[in-house]
Order: C-alpha cells, then structure tokens, then sequence
C-alpha cells in the first residue's frame, strides 16, 4: 500500500482549541493524569519543532526560494509560528495575512503589543461600508489566526483614511442681503 501523496486538511486553530479541550478535561478529573497530558504535549512539540528547525535549515541551504512556498502556506506558517522559528518578523506575517485577503483592502493603522489588539482601516474597494467593516474583520481575524497568532483582536475602520474635508464657502449674507 503506497502512502498518500497530499495530507488531510487540518484546521490549525481548530486543532489548538481541540487539544485545549482536551487538556481541560483531563484537568478536572485526575491530576496525575492532566499532569502527564501536559508533559506528552510539550515532549511532542519539542520534537515536531525540533524537525520543523531542521526543515528551515535544509531548505534555507536548497537553490531557488523553496523557503518562500513554505512561509507562504498556511498550516506550515502556523507551525513555525507556534514554536517561534518562523523567520519574518510580526510586521511581516501581519502584511503577509492581510494580503491574502484578497476581497478586502485592508491597511494597518496600528498594533497595540500590550493587548495584541490590530486596528486596519478599509480601502476604497473593502465595499460602501454597509456591513463590509463586520466582513473585513472576519477575513482578516481568520488569516492572521494563522500567519500572526499574537493579534488577539482585529478593529476594522471604514470610511476615509485622511483628514475630514472642510467645506468652504462664503461668509454668511450681511445685513443688506449681499454676501
């Protein structure tokens, strides 16, 4: 029997959540049994970092940007991400989520590193306004779960980017009803 050529899709924030689940569980019933849990967790992912380091170092030394195809896939960024060994920076990964949302323009106003809250403003194409802030949100909150997990909160802007317009225009009409 030949093994399978593609992987079954994983959800890597479903699959985080599911272990969480899990480890909670174990938690309420017996100690002992939370406590090894845990240390299987940390042991597996000691050991899948470990081989994720040597995937970086192996593919960082091939011809062409091999390295590029991996930071660009979701479920292998999420990884590197996951054990701090991916090799952009937060900036970086934010850009590189927010470009993936293709049905948004999405831009970053601000990032606050306490909270991990991201404040983006809608462009011109993000759409009217109408319901399209609660949209862009949720595009950007998926990709960014897997690209820059440190952004706990995504704020979507609409509207314009500048300073408000002023109008100006003549003074008000004087006493004899000329302006």
């Amino acid at each position: 029997m030949s093994a399978p050529t593609t992987a079954r899709p994983v959800d890597a924030e479903q699959t985080g959540r599911r272990v969480e689940e899990v480890l909670d569980r174990l938690a309420g019933s017996d100690p002992a049994a939370a406590a090894a849990a845990e240390e299987l967790v940390r042991s597996l992912m000691d050991f899948y970092g470990s081989g994720l380091a040597r995937v970086l170092h192996l593919l960082s030394d091939a011809p062409g940007d091999p390295l590029a195809v991996l930071l660009g896939d979701e479920l292998v960024a999420s990884l590197l991400v996951l054990h701090d060994l991916h090799p952009e920076d937060r900036d970086t990964r934010i850009a590189r989520a927010l470009g993936s949302v293709r049905e948004h323009a999405l831009d970053v106003v601000d990032f606050d590193e306490e909270s991990g809250a991201l404040t983006l403003r809608a462009g011109e194409s993000s759409g009217c306004g109408c319901g399209s802030g609660a949209s862009a949100r949720e595009a950007a909150r998926a990709a960014l779960a897997c690209f820059a997990p440190e952004v706990t909160a995504v704020d979507v802007r609409t509207g314009p980017s500048g300073p408000a317009l002023l109008q100006i225009g003549t003074g008000p009409a004087g006493p004899t009803g000329t302006r």
